[in-house]
């Protein structure tokens, strides 16, 4: 079609700098996208294995069966619940003396949950900060490119001692490509930073939901003969 202008035209069209900018921009969505698939694949197995993990637990915790506990949460290393678990269980049974806990063991144990919990947040949010980074700066950094495309298109003109909009409207256009391309990148990030921030909210009130359990869990079973006989011989 004759006086179309295809992708090809407009980077051969483009300065220098338009196009470094365009590169910049080209590299900031393949890591965007990488550390989307990274995200979704993590949570989505957090997610499968915490279900199995919880399933497979509660009739063991129902025993007073702790170490077959642990070792089944050995089995699930990307379930949050399980890291938790884990934690509580590792630190419950460094009481010497499980027939006669201490007052003050459920307040040791919260700590070591709370700990376990915030390493796991950590490991979650990993390459998070990266796309709220990308989301926010994106279009900034387009919108630089098409600054410097405008300037570069109006002088042209003035070195040409043309007038008119004809003369920069092919500039112009090219150089909006740019912040066209910078909001391109920029709307994933942060469609995908809120997606995953709302999950990881969720796993926090799950950890921190099941932290609470566990703690009940061992304040008002201990008590029981039963129980304190089946924890005593793991």
């Amino acid at each position: 079609m004759e006086g179309s202008i295809g992708v090809t035209e407009i980077w051969a069209s483009m300065g220098w700098i338009a196009k470094g900018v365009a590169i910049v921009l080209a590299f900031m969505s393949v890591y965007s996208i990488a550390v989307m698939i990274d995200r979704y694949l993590l949570f989505s197995k957090a997610r499968k294995q915490s279900l199995r993990f919880v399933e497979a637990a509660k009739g063991l915790l129902a025993k007073g069966k702790l170490d077959e506990t642990l070792k089944e949460s050995k089995k699930y290393p990307k379930s949050h619940l399980a890291r938790v678990y884990s934690a509580a269980i590792y630190d419950f049974s460094g009481y010497s003396d499980k027939q006669n806990l201490g007052s003050g063991f459920e307040d040791t144990i919260h700590r070591a949950i709370e700990r376990e919990a915030f390493l796991v947040t950590q490991d979650f949010k990993r390459g998070l900060s990266g796309l709220a980074s990308i989301g926010a700066t994106a279009p900034f950094v387009g919108l630089f490119g098409t600054v410097v495309g405008i300037m570069n298109a109006f002088f042209g003109m003035a070195a040409a001692g043309a007038g008119g909009i004809g003369a920069v409207a092919a500039g112009i256009a090219e150089a909006l490509v740019v912040t066209a391309f910078g909001l391109f990148v920029a709307l994933p990030a942060v469609w995908a930073f809120n997606y995953f921030l709302g999950r990881m909210e969720r796993f926090t009130v799950e950890m921190n939901n099941a932290g609470s359990e566990l703690v009940d869990y061992f304040v008002k079973n201990y008590r029981s003969q039963q129980w304190k006989s089946a924890a005593a011989s793991h």
